[in-house]
């Protein structure tokens, strides 16, 4: 299970928490959102991500490298999103940023 998901699932579990209601009650997910003036934590977590984009970009790969799959980079992820042409699309952050925030979380 995706750690996107199972973030969701924590969150709507506090939420339930938070209003006394329990899953036999068979309370839609939007409804409680709606009571709880809660933000998506995909969301949220895909803005924060966001804001990292400048500081990573500069920072140079020094070290030694560790056993395993190599870690994603950031310019992989954006890649994904926005496909081969991602520094043209780049040229427009807000839009760039919207897309990553909408795919980053139907990914999880």
């Amino acid at each position: 299970m995706g750690l996107i998901r199972r973030l969701r699932i924590t969150q709507r579990a506090m939420e339930r928490a938070m209003l006394g209601v329990s899953l036999r009650d068979q309370i839609r997910n939007e409804e409680i959102r709606r009571r709880t003036r809660v933000t998506d934590i995909a969301q949220r977590v895909a803005k924060l991500k966001w804001k990292w984009d400048p500081m990573l970009e500069w920072r140079p790969r020094t070290g030694k490298r560790i056993v395993g799959r190599p870690p994603t980079r950031w310019t992989d992820d954006i890649k994904r999103v926005a496909g081969s042409r991602w520094k043209q699309a780049a040229q427009d952050r807000g839009s760039l940023q919207k897309t990553y925030v909408q795919r980053w979380t139907s990914i999880g």
